[in-house]
């Protein structure tokens, strides 16, 4: 109650409490990663300040912004629900919200009661856990077992520097590159560490990279020529990726069969007619630079269409 040396009994005085600060995701394209957030377990808000005599509004509590990388989840541990999801530059968005503040005791003065000797208190925090997982953003993931030629195309047709090495899973983390085209265009490449066969089920690296696949606006599927099947081993890769999630199969698919130095043209036109009829394929060689602009241009081609 509001007291001075004029008055001795003044009506109600109590100001409002202050909101608990938020903890909000922001999405930075300077990152590509969520290392920097590897080791910071616990983020914790600061609390809203109490309300005051004269009416004074608590301070609001300080929000806590993580920066992310675009294409950063944010899904409830418990529930697996996904809670927001940051896929521009600077985007914010709330993931746990501050307490709302208390109201004071001059909120509920009213002529049947005007010195009311309560007030309404502060909602208390919100503690929770929270899993942050990115996934890629790229116009084109490619999608092979291990050795087929991933990295090294990568390599070639972009700036990137992914590991290369004959034997398998070299690639270990995906890599992205930008791939200059005609007239200054480019598009975004993603190289996802080899799947194998029963990778949904969890063997080899496990469906930890299927997952990026499932950002990427066309999927080209890359065939080593020294493969003895190549329709049997693209069967194997699609059925992969549909045991994991069956909507990646709406996705756009192209077909390239790599190292085709190895190749002379009859036993490539043998090969060809063993392909799949309805998969847009072409051969390519890495090493040599056979049709890789080509292969640009179907890629081009698929993107705008997709």
């Amino acid at each position: 109650m509001h007291r001075d040396k004029k008055n001795a009994k003044g009506g109600p005085d109590g100001g409002d409490g202050g909101r608990g600060g938020h903890i909000i995701l922001k999405g930075n394209s300077q990152l590509w990663t969520l290392l920097h957030l590897q080791f910071q377990k616990h983020v914790i808000a600061q609390p809203g300040g109490s309300g005051g005599s004269s009416h004074s509004t608590g301070a609001n509590g300080d929000d806590i912004i993580l920066e992310v990388p675009i294409g950063t989840i944010a899904r409830d541990a418990e529930t697996g629900e996904i809670k927001a999801e940051i896929t521009e530059h600077d985007q914010e968005i709330i993931i746990t919200p501050g307490g709302r503040g208390g109201l004071g005791n001059a909120h509920f003065k009213s002529p049947t009661n005007q010195t009311p000797r309560h007030a309404q208190p502060g909602e208390p925090g919100l503690e929770e856990w929270t899993i942050l997982e990115l996934k890629l953003l790229a116009d084109v993931g490619l999608v092979g077992f291990p050795n087929a030629g991933k990295s090294t195309l990568l390599s070639v047709v972009s700036a990137a520097t992914p590991k290369i090495a004959n034997y398998p899973f070299t690639t270990l983390v995906p890599n992205l590159g930008v791939v200059a085209y005609r007239d200054y265009k480019s598009f975004v490449m993603a190289d996802i560490p080899g799947i194998i066969e029963g990778a949904s089920e969890g063997k080899g690296l496990g469906i930890r990279f299927l997952k990026h696949i499932e950002r990427n606006s066309i999927l080209l599927f890359m065939i080593s020529a020294e493969s003895p099947d190549i329709a049997a081993e693209y069967e194997v890769l699609v059925n992969e990726l549909r045991t994991f999630n069956p909507e990646l199969l709406q996705k756009q698919r192209l077909l390239a069969v790599t190292k085709s130095d190895l190749l002379d043209e009859e036993l490539e036109a043998e090969m060809r007619a063993t392909l799949p009829k309805d998969l847009p394929a072409i051969f390519i060689s890495s090493m040599t630079n056979k049709n890789i602009m080509q292969l640009k241009d179907m890629i081009w081609k698929a993107l705008q269409e997709a």
